[in-house]
């Protein structure tokens, strides 16, 4: 029994060391790409690496704490297990949802509300120089696959003037931390840079607003610079913009 109470302990001990080593590994890998150290393809290597040794970390402090009934020495030792066994799993079912997203997302970056006639960048173009998909819309095989993977992304409709619009769509993209570029409101158009919340990746938003009968039509698009499928964060990113502008009451 003594014996097998040691032995859990040094599975747990080894799991709380692999934790240790791929949190480490997951801040090299995000941190260095934040900072523009670490080039996209080795960060998203690193980042998937990590993925694989928090798995394994979990295996090994399920098994050990399993086996030693919660009690491993002392109440720090203990309590380290259970932040780093809740840590390993919370960052585990994370990124499984993450990879099922991406099953079920469509390999598009370039979501819009109108896919007809879609709003255009115009001074966010100077920013998207370089980037790896280009400014222009993706076209009609992008549309399809849009209309079928998110129906719901369609115009807002409005009763309040386009200036009115205008200052919600602004309010709505200061909520959501955007950098805005341009809010011209002469013109209907809103322009602004969303970052993404792991790698920092920089996505393009372009709000179109005009007058339709005694209101206001808003169209938005949402386009990544750069990755061949977005995982769907375009389209829940116009979903919640969608939701904010809502007037109040």
């Amino acid at each position: 029994m003594a014996r097998h109470g040691r032995m859990s302990v040094t599975l747990a001990r080894i799991g709380v060391w692999i934790w240790g080593v791929g949190a480490v590994v997951v801040a090299a890998s995000i941190g260095g790409y934040r900072l523009e150290t670490l080039p996209l393809r080795p960060a998203f290597i690193g980042y998937v690496a990590s993925v694989a040794i928090m798995a394994l970390a979990t295996l090994f402090l399920l098994v050990g704490m399993i086996g030693g009934r919660g009690r491993m020495g002392s109440w720090a030792f203990n309590g380290v297990c259970w932040i780093a066994l809740v840590l390993c799993v919370g960052m585990t079912l994370n990124n499984l949802l993450w990879l099922r997203q991406g099953q079920v997302s469509p390999p598009i970056h370039d979501i819009s509300t109108d896919t007809v006639n879609p709003p255009e960048f115009v001074d966010i173009l100077p920013l998207r120089a370089g980037a790896p998909n280009p400014p222009e819309y993706a076209g009609s095989e992008a549309a399809e696959q849009q209309l079928k993977a998110y129906p719901e992304i369609v115009p807002l409709e409005l009763d309040v003037t386009p200036a009115e619009a205008m200052a919600l769509a602004e309010s709505a993209a200061r909520a959501m931390e955007w950098e805005l570029i341009t809010v011209a409101s002469g013109e209907g158009r809103l322009e602004a840079v969303a970052t993404t919340a792991w790698f920092g990746f920089k996505d393009d938003v372009v709000v179109r607003i005009v007058e339709s009968g005694d209101g206001s039509l808003v169209d938005v698009r949402s386009k990544s610079r750069l990755g061949l499928s977005d995982v769907g964060t375009n389209a829940r990113r116009i979903r919640r913009f969608m939701a904010q502008m809502q007037p109040s009451g």
